[in-house]
């Protein structure tokens, strides 16, 4: 079982019923139930909702405590994944989770949204997937360098991650130089969960702009706590620095996203940055394709007692607009 809980922004049912078609008047229903064609709207006063999940080694999640909805303990299902096409003919995915009670019963459906709905729009139902859901939640789930990263080779080479090869050895902070055991690479367009984050040149110390996905953990040392987080070495998400200004959000059009998978979860370095690469747990081990999880099946062992969780802070420590200037000021020192 992982014990770290991850929150996802979701959707209760009643907050997306069908305003016209087969099932007018429902609320928004499990894969077996739904009807294509069928026309969704945004309730006008629906707010995402956070649910913190466990992601469990069957592939199912269990409700964390303190989640901001859902029942602490109860176990959640991924149904599916849906399109939806808005009325500009722009297609959105929908991920479909359910959450079961004791007797295995529905006790309430979420819809997780790749992309933003806007309340009082009609979106309409144009695909309906049971086989890929787990995929499409391990890659929002998976952290992800951008087109154009450098990164750092053994050989002191910065090289885009676009031209690595596997089997080619990167610098690592840990364990020195590693082989690259696979790259993986796949094009969202850049809103909601999948929209990057942009760490402008000079943040953090970098040489050159980062933009990652916005879980992406990047380690830090600390000269001076700063955040007050009790601790020197610390991980820290890029969505929790965003300030508006020399970091934000970058949205719109489409993202080239890469990943960097080693025997272990280790961490690199992207433009000057400490930055973590994919860790091989429940939420994330569907983004491998079948033949490369075969064949690497016996050298990932060192995923599960390296996830580095003890070193991450959490965003009441860095809900602030100063936080990547704090930062910044820790890692030099006063």
């Amino acid at each position: 079982m992982n014990e770290t809980a991850h929150a996802i922004q979701v959707h209760t049912a009643a907050m997306l019923p069908v305003s016209s078609g087969a099932n007018s008047g429902d609320d928004l229903g499990i894969a077996a139930d739904l009807v294509l064609d069928d026309l969704y709207m945004l309730s006008p006063a629906a707010c995402p909702l956070r649910l913190d999940l466990h992601a469990l080694e069957n592939g199912h999640f269990r409700i964390a405590e303190g989640s901001g909805t859902g029942r602490p303990g109860a176990t959640v299902v991924l149904d599916s994944a849906i399109t939806l096409m808005d009325p500009r003919s722009q297609a959105i995915e929908v991920l479909i989770l359910v959450e079961v009670d004791a007797a295995g019963h529905v006790a309430q459906i979420y819809a997780m949204p790749l992309a933003p709905l806007v309340p009082k729009e009609e979106y309409r139902l144009v695909g309906i997937d049971r086989e890929n859901a787990p995929l499409r939640y391990a890659q929002v789930a998976c952290v992800s360098f951008t087109r154009g990263t450098r990164i750092t080779l053994a050989t002191g080479e910065q090289r885009p991650v676009e031209e690595l090869k596997v089997g080619e050895r990167v610098l690592t902070r840990d364990d020195g130089p590693q082989p690259v055991r696979w790259i993986g690479h796949h094009t969202v367009r850049a809103q909601g969960d999948f929209a990057p984050v942009m760490i402008t040149r000079g943040t953090l110390h970098n040489e050159n702009d980062l933009l990652v996905s916005p879980d992406h953990r990047l380690f830090v040392y600390q000269r001076s706590d700063e955040l007050g987080a009790g601790r020197s070495e610390v991980l820290l998400k890029a969505a929790h620095l965003v300030n508006g200004e020399s970091v934000f959000v970058q949205g719109g059009g489409f993202v080239d996203y890469f990943q960097i998978l080693f025997d272990s979860h280790q961490i690199i370095f992207a433009e000057g940055i400490a930055a973590e690469t994919l860790l091989i747990d429940p939420r994330t081990r569907s983004a491998l394709p079948r033949e490369v999880a075969e064949t690497l099946s016996s050298r990932l062992e060192g995923h599960a007692s390296r996830s580095l969780g003890e070193f991450e802070v959490g965003e009441s420590l860095l809900a602030r607009p100063d936080a990547a200037a704090l930062i910044a000021k820790a890692t030099r020192g006063r």
